[in-house]
C-alpha cells in the first residue's frame, strides 16, 4: 500500500485521531493542575505561584517544544475529525431505509463531529482571550506588589524573575518585561507578565457595582466557559475508551475498566476546570 493510500484511509484516519486525542487528555490533566492554583492558592501567593507557573511554561525548553507538538495537535486532530466525517458521508450518500441510530451508538457517538467542532470554536476564544494577551498584547501588566511602610506613602514594586523586588517608579520597562535602571540602558531585572490578574479581572465580578457591564460580561464568560466544559465532557464520553479501541486496546479483561475510567475523566476533568470560573467569580 503506498504511503498516500495510509494517509488518506479512514483507518488511518482514526489511527491518527486516537493518538492526537489522547495526547490531548495527557494535556487537559497538565492544564488542569496549573490551573487549580487560581483557586487552591489564594491572595498574593497565589498571584506569584500562578505567574511563576506561567513564566516556567513559556519559557522552558522543553515545555516550548511539548505546546507546538500540543497546537499542531489539537488542528490535526480536527482537520482529520472533519475530513473522516467527510470521508464516511461519501461512503454512504443514501440513508438506509430503516435507520434507527440509538439503537447502535451513544448520543456523543453520533454527535462527535459537531461536538468537536463546538470545541475548536471554544479552544479559538479561549486562546485569544488568554494565550494571544499573554504573548502579544502590549498592554498586559506586569506582577506588582503594593507595600505600605509606617509614615510613608505607599509604593508598587515590581517582581522580577529573580525573585527580588524593583521599585516601579526607579525602572524603565522595555521589551515588555525588561527592567531598566530608569535613564539608563541597563538591563537590571526582568518582570513576570501578571496573567493572574488578567484570568481573575475576565471571570471575577465586583460584588459592590451589581449590573455593572463588566459585571454581566463576567458572567457571560463563565457561563459560555461552563457550557463548553460541559460539550467537553460529552465529547470525551465516547472519545476516551474509542481511542483505545481504534488502536487496538480490546480485550475482555480490560475493556470494561478502560470504560469506566473514561467515563469517570470525561466527568470530573471538565467539571474540575468548570468549577475554576465559577469560583474566580463567586470569591472575588
Amino acid at each position: 500500500m503506498s504511503k498516500s493510500a495510509i494517509l488518506s484511509s479512514s483507518i488511518a484516519k482514526k489511527w491518527w485521531m486516537s493518538l492526537t486525542g489522547l495526547f490531548l487528555c495527557l494535556f487537559l490533566v497538565g492544564h488542569l493542575l496549573g490551573n487549580l492554583q487560581l483557586v487552591f492558592i489564594t491572595g498574593e501567593e497565589g498571584q506569584r505561584a500562578f505567574n511563576e507557573y506561567a513564566y516556567f511554561m513559556t519559557h522552558n525548553p522543553l515545555i516550548k517544544v511539548m505546546s507546538y507538538i500540543t497546537y499542531f495537535s489539537i488542528l490535526f486532530h480536527a482537520v482529520d475529525g472533519i475530513l473522516l466525517t467527510i470521508q464516511n458521508k461519501k461512503a454512504r450518500p443514501i440513508k438506509y431505509a430503516y435507520n434507527k441510530p440509538s439503537a447502535n451508538s451513544s448520543t456523543p457517538a453520533r454527535y462527535m463531529a459537531i461536538l468537536g467542532s463546538a470545541i475548536l470554536i471554544f479552544i479559538i476564544m479561549h486562546m485569544s482571550n488568554f494565550w494571544a494577551v499573554m504573548h502579544f498584547d502590549e498592554g498586559m501588566p506586569l506582577h506588582t506588589k503594593e507595600i505600605v511602610a509606617p509614615g510613608s506613602q505607599p509604593q508598587n514594586l515590581y517582581l522580577t524573575t529573580t525573585g527580588n523586588y524593583l521599585p516601579v517608579d526607579q525602572v524603565d520597562i522595555k521589551n515588555r518585561t525588561e527592567l531598566h535602571a530608569k535613564g539608563v540602558d541597563i538591563k537590571i531585572g526582568e518582570a513576570y507578565k501578571d496573567l493572574h490578574s488578567v484570568t481573575v479581572a475576565f471571570f471575577g465580578h465586583d460584588k459592590s457595582k451589581q449590573g455593572v457591564p463588566a459585571n454581566q460580561m463576567a458572567l457571560l464568560a463563565v457561563i459560555l466557559y461552563t457550557l463548553s466544559m460541559a460539550v467537553l465532557g460529552f465529547h470525551l464520553w465516547h472519545g476516551f475508551a474509542s481511542a483505545f479501541q481504534t488502536l487496538g486496546v480490546n480485550h475482555k479483561k480490560w475493556n470494561k475498566g478502560i470504560s469506566n475510567f473514561g467515563k469517570a475523566f470525561a466527568v470530573l476533568i471538565p467539571l474540575a476546570f468548570a468549577i475554576i470560573p465559577i469560583m474566580i467569580f463567586l470569591n472575588k
